[in-house]
This record gives structure tokens, sequence and C-alpha cells, in this order.
């Protein structure tokens, strides 16, 4: 096939670049972070790659240029296919497990422990962060409450094993060379947390095959796993109060039952579907709501790249990928301000208030977050990394000089039943 615009020729970066890692958190199933490292593999396709586990399905490897990941020992641990979480507080020993000592540049795709990989003085360590590790840092009393561990033993054995998870988040924050985040809203959380600055580059949307529909249907869409933060049950009490108004959930998840047993008539859940499914939704949606305080939320881009416009809470990374305007010709979606009925009872209004949005301006938006800019901003500010360590000392790049790092982390046990009551 020849090169086109939309299929660029290959990347040639062997020998720019030396002996390239790539590092990711566990490798389970496709979601968010894995279009982040298939993106990041086409850059590099001969890098080698490694994951404190690798259950990935063997039909969708294609993703990953075929790679199977050098694994952990949590790899080999009991029950770690069904439960590898539940070992955590053993995952900072794992990644610190990895030799990337023969390696020029390592990579790592991080919203865990990823990031805390060691590599010498010698190596440029580049860290897209999706999020610090957000149920240790400013979501812990939320994640506490939502697993109900806010009381008891087991709750104060959570909250030392996320302390010990804070101390060496922190302590392995000068070991990467470049921070990148995913948005502007995790980069300000890197600074906070790591006392870092980090670039921004947006995560790739599938432009492609999340592709512009051509009819619309009297109905709201939501999508999402069906978790508490997600808040997916608020959504569907909002439409509870608006009988007239049809809502579809797509998805499953812990929450799952709940929300069936509270759903109105107007509500129709589906559960779990294909992307074929959940595009062909998409594209026939009057609007997609998005409740959730996320790190970017992609979701809502594949919605607007099908030319739907988005309802959405106007915090998190919805800030930066959702236009909320008078202008139809550049406007994608509407605001709401807090997680209450109310409030997206009267986003509801305002949307049908505002009269019809063009799905032309929402296909435009995304349009902007496609893969091969991703790849091209990414693999731009890895040479600019490169060139400034070949004249100056890697610690200076893209680091605070005040950071801290001599605290020392204690072990935590490993309590298999507490951990599995975190969230996934």
């Amino acid at each position: 096939m020849a090169p086109t615009a939309m299929n660029p020729p290959p990347l040639r970066t062997a020998d720019e670049f030396g002996r390239v890692a790539v590092v990711h958190e566990w490798l389970t199933t496709y979601a968010g972070s894995e279009r982040v490292l298939e993106q990041i593999l086409k850059i590099w396709p001969d890098a080698d790659l490694f994951s404190v586990v690798d259950f990935f399905p063997d039909a969708e490897r294609a993703v990953l240029q075929g790679k199977h990941a050098r694994t952990s020992f949590i790899q080999h641990l009991p029950r770690a296919r069904q439960s590898f979480r539940a070992y955590l507080p053993l995952m900072p020993l794992a990644v610190e497990q990895f030799d990337l000592s023969g390696y020029d540049l390592v990579v790592s795709s991080s919203h865990a422990v990823a990031k805390g990989v060691i590599t010498g003085p010698g190596q440029l360590h580049v860290s897209y962060v999706h999020s610090p590790i957000r149920y240790a840092w400013d979501l812990q009393h939320q994640y506490l409450e939502e697993s109900r561990l806010t009381r008891g033993l087991k709750s104060w054995l959570a909250r030392a094993i996320l302390h010990y998870m804070r101390i060496w988040d922190h302590r392995t924050a000068p070991g990467v060379d470049l921070f990148v985040a995913n948005s502007a809203y995790v980069a300000r959380r890197i600074r906070k947390v790591y006392g870092c600055d980090a670039s921004v580059i947006y995560p790739p949307v599938d432009i492609e095959r999340f592709s512009l529909g051509d009819r619309r249907e009297d109905f709201f869409l939501t999508a999402s796993r069906l978790v508490p933060y997600k808040k997916v049950g608020l959504i569907v009490e909002a439409f509870a109060a608006m009988p007239d108004k049809r809502l579809v959930v797509i998805g499953a998840g812990p929450d799952l039952a709940r929300i069936r047993d509270m759903a109105p008539s107007n509500v129709e859940l589906l559960g779990y579907q294909s992307t074929d499914v959940l595009i062909d939704y998409m594209q026939r949606a009057r609007a997609f709501v998005f409740a959730a305080e996320e790190d970017f939320g992609i979701v809502a881009l594949e919605a607007q790249a099908c030319g739907t416009p988005v309802i959405a809470l106007g915090r998190g990374g919805a800030r930066e990928t959702v236009i909320d305007s008078l202008d139809r010709n550049i406007r994608t979606g509407v605001f709401f301000p807090r997680q209450t009925v109310e409030d997206i009872v009267r986003a509801v209004c305002r949307f049908e208030d505002n009269g019809p949005f063009n799905p032309a301006a929402c296909r435009r938006n995304a349009l902007r977050f496609s893969p091969e800019r991703f790849r091209r901003e990414l693999l731009a500010m890895v040479r600019s990394a490169m060139a400034q360590a070949s004249t100056t000392p890697l610690a200076g790049i893209g680091h605070s000089a005040d950071i801290q790092c001599d605290v020392a982390a204690l072990p935590v046990p490993v309590i298999a039943d507490t951990l599995e009551s975190l969230p996934r």
C-alpha cells in the first residue's frame, strides 16, 4: 500500500536513538493507555517491550507490533491473571528488577508504576504520564469511600499501602528526564505531585474508525466502564427526572447491577458491546453524556469524531477537548459545573435550547487529536530532548531543581483481600 497523508511511511528511528525499551504498566486489555502504547510502538517498532504482567489477548496483539512483553516475577505468582492488581505493593519492586542498562532510550507509558524503572545517567528516560497514581494521591479519599474502606483494620492497611506508594512514587520522579503529560490537567497534577514541569501531548484518537455519522436519532448516549467514579448512575438518575428523553448506556463493570435496578423505562442498558456497536450508537446519538472528572477522557473525542456533541462535566481533561461556545461553527458541546442530577438536567435543557449542533464542527475538533499528530509531536519532543542531552546533563531536562528524594520507603505486607477492594 502506497504511503498517504493518513498512512505515512514507517518512521526510521533505529540508528537515531540506538537501543530502545518501552515500559508499560500491565497488558491485559486494549484500552486508552494501550492505544497510546500502540502509537509509541509505531514510532519505535524495533523496541523491546517490558510490562509487569502480559495477559494481552493474542487475537489483538497486532496493535503491539506482535510483541510479547518481558514480564516481572508477578506474572508467575498465584492467580496473577485474575487478580494481578492484588500485588500492587510488590509492583515498585517488580519494575525495579527490569534490567534496562543496555538501552539508550527508555520510554515509559505510566499511570501507576512504569515511570519507576531504574535508568542510568547515560540514558534518556521519557515518561508519558496518563496520570500520577490517582488512588494514591488526590483521589485517595474518594477511592477509599467508594471501596468501602473508610473504617476498620482493612481501611488502615489500605491507607498504609497507599502511603508507601506515595513515598516510592515521589522518590522515583527524578529518574525521569522528560515528563510528557496527556493533558494540561495532568501536567498540573505532575507539577503538584512530583514538583516537575511536564510538556503536553494529547493522546491519539482513532479518527478513521470513529467516522462521521450521517443520521441522528432521538436518544442520548453514555458509555464507559461501570465503576463509581464514572458517575454513570448519576446520569441515569438525571434521565429518570426527564422521562420524555431516552438514554442508552453501554458498558459493564461492578456498578452494572446497581444501575440496572435503578434504571427507569426511558433508560436502556446494553452492557458490554464491541467497538463497532459503540461506533454505530455514537454516530446516531443526539449527544454523548460524560459526567466523570477524567484526566483526559478520550471517549468524548471519539464521540465528536462521529459528529456527536458532548454534554460534559466542566472539569478535568474535558475542558481541553470539548468547546462550549455560542458560535455554532466551533461549538462541540455544553458543560455542567457539578456532579449533580440538577446540573445534568439543566445542561441537557441548555443543549436543546442552543439549537442544532454542527456535526462537521465536532469532527473538525476531533481531527486535532489524530494518531499521526501524536507520533509527530512525541518524536519531535524526544529528538529535542536527545539533542539537549548531548550538550547538557540529563538531570536538567524538564525538572525542578528543588525536588527532594531522601525519604526511605518502608515495605508493606501484601494483603490480597484488602487490595482486591481497591478500584480497578
